[in-house]
């Protein structure tokens, strides 16, 4: 528990702590990069235990392992990404994420390294399609060491295609009114989950602004409260609410709440954390940074409802 509240304590003060690994030579070179994760994702690592290997499988999926009595899905994450295993897949990273529990085969796992959200770069438009951010391992050093954060929405999304799909297509989602003139401000670095976001949002029937970063987001939003000004207006007359991501690069959803909350432009306005990282851990500490709620990643009816009790409080 003194673990957990360390880790915890960690969002306050705009760090967090990422597990490294490693899953084999990189496609037509011999380097073995480094790939992060999010320790607060990580339920448990495993030696390789025993895999049923299930029939008519997606080609990324080993199989199955009863971890503790839980039958968790074995996802072999060197063959997603196109890496080479050389020393074989040793390791199995059992993680929670948006609600669901699944295992990640690894290569090997390297360090746990503690850093500033600021040191973590976003990786959008780099050619890493399944990589949201690259950390800096050893601050803003020319030669630091750079480790890739993955999409773990994205690659979920990818092995099962059919569950994602299977979820948009029977979410039915009432339509929501938002002041006249007003929109959602939404920051989020994942590609699909900005997409998946958008696709609530629409259904809803929503104006909306989107952004990739908690940085993006907070300069996006002084600009819009210098354009009300000059117009005679407030921020309030054009943002009803922000909905944010908690891990992002640059700047985190915890560090961009509290920015809006201590601002006197800003702390009327409502805002949602829209995270994977589920928990009474997270959930707590989200209120102590003032947010006004917490809904986890990716039920539309449930976000919806969220944003619906918000604006009418």
């Amino acid at each position: 528990m003194r673990d957990i509240d360390e880790r915890t304590n960690l969002a306050g003060n705009s760090m967090f702590e990422l597990l490294l690994f490693r899953l084999g030579e990189a496609p037509g070179t011999d380097r073995r990069e480094l790939f992060g994760i999010n320790v607060f994702k990580v339920r448990e690592i495993l030696v390789m235990p025993e895999i049923t290997v299930m029939v008519n499988a997606p080609p990324a999926v080993m199989g199955v392992a009863n971890i503790r009595g839980q039958m968790i899905t074995v996802i072999n994450l060197p063959k997603i990404v196109g890496c080479n295993p050389t020393k074989g897949l040793g390791i199995l990273l059992v993680t929670e994420f948006a609600r669901t529990t699944q295992a990640f085969a690894v290569e090997e796992v390297n360090e746990i390294v503690r850093l500033e959200w600021k040191q973590v770069l976003s990786a959008e438009g780099t050619g890493g399609g399944l990589v949201t951010s690259i950390a800096r391992l050893d601050g803003n050093a020319e030669d630091t060491r750079l480790a890739q954060v993955l999409d773990v929405e994205q690659i979920l999304r990818d092995v099962f295609p059919q569950e994602h799909q299977a979820a948009m297509d029977a979410a039915v989602i009432p339509k929501l009114h938002l002041p006249p003139g007003t929109v959602i401000l939404a920051a989020d670095d994942s590609a699909v989950a900005r997409l998946m976001i958008e696709q609530g949002l629409k259904a809803m029937d929503v104006p909306y602004i989107m952004t990739k970063t908690g940085k993006e987001a907070w300069e996006r939003l002084q600009a819009i409260s210098a354009d009300a000004v000059a117009e005679g207006k407030t921020v309030q007359d054009k943002v009803a609410l922000v909905l944010t991501d908690l891990e992002m690069p640059e700047m985190d959803g915890f560090t961009l709440t509290r920015n809006i909350k201590q601002d006197a432009r800003f702390n009327t306005i409502p805002v949602i954390i829209h995270s994977s990282l589920t928990g009474t851990t997270n959930e707590g500490h989200v209120k102590s940074v003032g947010a006004d709620a917490y809904v986890a990643k990716f039920v539309a009816e449930e976000l919806a409802d969220t944003i619906r009790k918000v604006l009418t409080r």
